[in-house]
């Protein structure tokens, strides 16, 4: 596996007595710093501060709760894993202005369930999107009092909007995103090589991270191809539109890899910038990637559940819940994918959901798949991709199962750790495996590095904040409807059986989710106590 990139410097660990109210977090299996900086499972302590939001002191064995004032918070959590709280940093909340697919109350309150306690929210597919200063003046007005976990933003880059990508790293965005292929949103479009290289130099002295979509259709190609996310079918297509293989046909690995070697060619315009593939699903793109890294060029990737826990093959006749872009690949190239992860110099370096729901309808679900997911049965009327009304007839003439037809996004929020150790666990005896090191590495340490927050989360660290996730790492559940707490119940993975469930997620040392307890586990008395991180991002 390969090392921790650019950690915050070993801070001294305080003496654990205090003259402040102290919450302690202890358990024989925390994934902790030792005194080489080196994760490792050990027994730990964790002295946390409510009063800062930050942790105090660790030390690598457990105190008793007689070490303490008798006012502390003393919990023992023993076996349970001690884990930093997970960083989302690919999450599509969608609000405002596509609320109904998501908002920032059921998103958050889905990751706050599955241990990540920092999401970052991509600039589409809301209304406005976040390509200008106003349009994330808009996400953060639609964003305050609503989330339980905290919340950064990305901008993005769209033909004409050059000018508004300084302001908005003033204004506090944590890297840009944009689309090589058209997104399937009119307010969104994808930007030209001209458009790449404009926000290259634009961008090139600023400490911000630069992402692509990375996919285009070559010029010569022999996919007819379905160039967008949502789009009739094919003229010509290769088969059934309800067969998944006609529609995997459609967006080959070459999509991918045109795309990653347009990116590569600009990036002399901007040496010091770090750019970044998004959703990298295709294993024809790893070597690429890696030569560029060996010619210095400064750039990673990252990959999803998805690609990692699910399988072509698997993939039954329009069962569109499988649909995304770019498309989940063979079960060959998911073995390939975990081959790369478990290399040294992997130029996979981040792993992150892509939550990107919409309604059912979208979804165009056959009748034995959209049982009891909330769609708008009895309505007259339902909201296409682009805010259009369409009637029901209309909606009819759409055949259910359509791949082509039907909304590309995998909905997973809050289900990414659970997913990452069922499939790690499960190949254990393989030398292609994680361990709950790796999973630390690639979901906190490195996704907080990405978005240029390092300092403050993504670690269990003396004075960094004290997002803690409590994970029974033996457990298992089946997903069923209570475990999905995005707003539309639409997943492949309902119904599959998941080893390690989340026991608590702590934010900034406030215990926000305790599985079992009332209100659905959301037991702050506070409510939604989530920041906005908006801080200018200066790493």
């Amino acid at each position: 596996m390969n090392r921790i990139e650019s950690l915050p410097s070993m801070a001294p660990t305080p003496p654990h007595d205090s003259n402040i109210p102290l919450t302690v977090l202890v358990s024989t299996r925390a994934v902790i710093f030792d005194n080489e900086n080196n994760l490792v499972v050990s027994p730990a302590t964790l002295s946390l501060s409510p009063q800062t939001g930050t942790i105090i002191s660790i030390l690598p064995s457990i105190l008793p709760a007689s070490s303490f004032p008798s006012d502390t918070l003393y919990i023992d959590h023993s076996p349970h894993l001690l884990l930093p709280g997970l960083v989302d940093a690919h999450v599509h909340l969608n609000e405002p202005g596509r609320t109904e697919w998501e908002g920032f109350e059921t998103g958050t309150k889905a990751a706050a369930s599955g241990g990540v306690t920092t999401v970052i929210d991509m600039p589409l597919n809301a209304i406005p999107p976040t390509t200008t200063v106003n349009g994330l003046k808009e996400k953060i007005k639609a964003a305050h009092g609503q989330c339980y976990v905290d919340v950064g933003f990305y901008g993005g880059i769209i033909p004409g909007n050059s000018a508004e990508l300084l302001p908005l790293v003033e204004a506090g965005v944590r890297g840009f995103k944009g689309f090589l292929i058209e997104s399937g949103v009119d307010e969104f479009p994808a930007v030209s090589s001209a458009d790449v290289a404009l926000a290259m130099t634009t961008l090139a002295k600023t400490p911000t991270t630069l992402m692509f979509h990375a996919e285009m259709i070559p010029p010569i190609t022999a996919s007819v191809g379905d160039d967008v996310q949502v789009s009739e079918a094919p003229l010509a297509p290769s088969g059934p539109l309800t067969s998944y293989d006609t529609f995997l046909s459609s967006r080959p690995p070459s999509f991918e890899t045109y795309a990653i070697e347009e990116v590569l060619s600009s990036a002399h315009l901007a040496p010091e910038l770090q750019l970044h593939i998004v959703h990298l699903s295709a294993i024809e793109a790893i070597p690429l990637l890696r030569q560029a890294r060996k010619d210095g060029i400064k750039i990673t990737a990252e990959t999803c559940f998805h690609y990692l826990a699910l399988a072509a093959e698997e993939v039954a006749q329009g069962d569109t819940r499988h649909k995304c872009c770019p498309p989940i690949r063979s079960s060959l190239n998911r073995d390939g994918l975990w081959a790369e992860l478990s290399k040294l110099d992997s130029v996979i370096q981040t792993i992150v959901s892509d939550h990107s729901p919409c309604t059912p309808e979208l979804k165009l679900l056959p009748d034995n798949l959209s049982y009891g997911c909330g769609s708008a049965l009895g309505h007259t009327t339902t909201k296409g991709v682009n805010g259009e009304l369409i009637t029901n007839e209309e909606g009819r003439q759409k055949e259910r199962g359509d791949f082509f037809a039907s909304w590309g996004g995998i909905s997973s929020v809050g289900l990414g750790l659970p997913i990452l150790w069922t499939e790690a666990t499960s190949r254990s005896s393989n030398a292609a495996s994680v361990s709950i090191i790796d999973v630390v590495r690639l979901c906190a340490i490195n996704t907080s590095k990405q978005v240029g927050l390092s300092h403050k989360k993504g670690a269990l660290r003396p004075g960094m904040d004290a997002d803690v996730c409590i994970f029974d790492d033996n457990a298992t559940f089946v997903v069923g409807r209570e475990q999905m707490l995005f707003r539309n119940k639409v997943s492949p993975y309902q119904g599959r059986e998941m080893r390690g469930v989340v026991k608590e997620t702590w934010v900034r040392a406030e215990k926000v989710f305790e599985r079992g307890a009332t209100n659905r586990g959301f037991v702050s008395k506070a409510g939604p106590t989530g920041k906005l991180l908006l801080e200018k991002r200066e790493i």
